[in-house]
């Protein structure tokens, strides 16, 4: 009697065409920017207010973390991507790259005690300023989004802004259901009919934020139920 037996059947994946970099791990960043000195500065809530006009397509990696609101990361929150990240890759396969730069704005602070006056604070830390829409890093190589997805939700989570897990093609799905949902909206009383015919003197109250976002963002936050 003839005995089959079965095999392992050899299968040949065509893998896209992708370059790991040679340092594949994202890279450390400064705690203080190398400037000889560093001048202080107001606040500037702009810097974290409206949509990111920069770093918001993928450029080398194919998935990577997206911020849904502004906010500011310090030093901390680089060091816990970068060991979060850097723990979980495999740099043989996969590469991560930092869209954002080093902390570089500086935040002041008054000892504990001080009266009021006496000047501008010394510079106490320094951090980096974040739009909604920006991408905060991006990971690549030979992987799925599956493979990568479970990390990338546990650094998004850590985040002082809302911000979530992506990849090319859930980006691109997301920003067609939200311009179809625009097109298909039925209420003709959208905001920025109401500003614009400035109905019952509305632009009294409205900041100049608000004529030209069209009341999609809320200082830091971006309202994803309003058309």
């Amino acid at each position: 009697a003839r005995v089959f037996s079965a095999g392992l059947k050899t299968l040949l994946f065509i893998l896209p065409d992708i370059s790991i970099p040679d340092r594949p791990k994202l890279k450390f960043m400064d705690k203080v920017p190398s400037i000889p000195k560093v001048r202080r500065e107001f606040k500037n809530l702009r810097d974290i207010r409206g949509p990111s006009s920069e770093a918001t397509e993928f450029t080398q990696g194919q998935y990577g973390i997206l911020a849904l609101g502004g906010g500011y990361l310090h030093w901390g929150h680089f060091e816990m991507m970068r060991l979060t990240i850097n723990r979980h890759l495999d740099p043989k396969i996969m590469f991560a790259v930092w869209r954002i730069p080093a902390p570089y704005k500086p935040i002041t602070r008054k000892s504990l005690g001080q009266r009021m006056g006496g000047g501008k604070g010394a510079i106490d830390h320094y951090v980096t300023a974040v739009k909604c829409g920006r991408l905060i890093l991006e990971v690549g190589g030979h992987c799925e989004f599956g493979e990568v997805e479970h990390f990338l939700t546990q650094v998004a989570k850590k985040l002082p802004f809302p911000a979530k897990a992506v990849s090319c093609q859930s980006l691109e799905e997301m920003r067609q259901a939200e311009e179809e949902r625009r097109h298909k909206n039925q209420n003709p009383w959208t905001f920025e009919r109401i500003i614009t015919s400035n109905m019952l003197g509305i632009r009294k109250v409205l900041s100049p934020y608000d004529l030209t976002q069209k009341g999609r963002y809320w200082g830091k936050f971006f309202l994803k139920d309003r058309v």
